[in-house]
């Protein structure tokens, strides 16, 4: 299990930035920080695993986590990253149920912990709370939902030249992901997932570097996209 352990940050200031908690009022706030932990992890490191008891919500710091299905043959559906500011674990800490999935960190990562007694207590005491992780709930849905129509509606071509959109961040983003990972969140063989950005290379789209995809032209990417509602 990772180790956890007392930080020298400050837990209100970072809890009152957090979009799940940004806007709730500061007593709200000190007393969540008072009762919140935090962790430091390593790249790799598994959080939990699919069918684990769980009872912990995890608000990230700084990292990115991926939150996947594993299959009976092994592989498995990436389905959400999660970077800071964001929060996982929510559905266990919620009902008390056992975990919907793995989490493993894809970077090293600091996070705040804070139990399911205390958010169902506060949860209770200040409705501003709750709503929030409604919120969290409804976005987790309309994700989920989008991602099955993605599988559903967009080919192999567009999923991927969607998803790399999505992660990337200006004109030449350099995306820290390997071709396993999105051949995972796409639904797709690592093969044919190879093969496609083979191809985007060799057509100047994007690089590909080691665990890397960096985007040289978004529009083409969006043109490919484009292309796939028009047909």
């Amino acid at each position: 299990m990772p180790h956890t352990m007392k930080s020298p940050i400050d837990k209100q200031e970072i809890l009152a930035s957090h979009a799940l908690f940004k806007g709730l009022d500061r007593a709200i706030i000190a007393r969540l920080a008072s009762r919140a932990v935090t962790q430091r992890t390593k790249v790799g490191t598994t959080l939990f695993r699919k069918g684990d008891s769980g009872s912990r919500l995890y608000a990230v710091c700084s990292g990115a986590v991926k939150i996947s299905s594993p299959s009976e043959n092994g592989k498995d559906a990436i389905l959400n990253s999660i970077g800071a500011g964001q929060v996982f674990g929510e559905i266990a800490a919620l009902d008390g149920g056992v975990r919907t999935a793995d989490a493993i960190t894809l970077e090293d990562c600091e996070f705040m912990i804070i139990e399911r007694r205390d958010i169902l207590d506060l949860m209770r005491e200040h409705p501003d709370v709750a709503h929030k992780f409604i919120e969290v709930l409804c976005m987790r849905i309309r994700h989920t939902s989008e991602q099955v129509e993605d599988i559903v509606f967009l080919g192999l071509p567009a999923r991927l030249a969607k998803t790399l959109l999505q992660r990337s961040q200006g004109a030449t983003a350099s995306i820290r992901a390997t071709q396993q990972e999105l051949s995972q969140i796409i639904g797709t063989s690592r093969e044919s997932t190879n093969k496609q950005l083979r191809e985007w290379e060799k057509q100047g789209f994007i690089k590909l570097g080691r665990g890397t995809v960096s985007i040289l032209s978004q529009d083409a990417l969006k043109n490919i996209m484009s292309e796939n509602d028009a047909g």
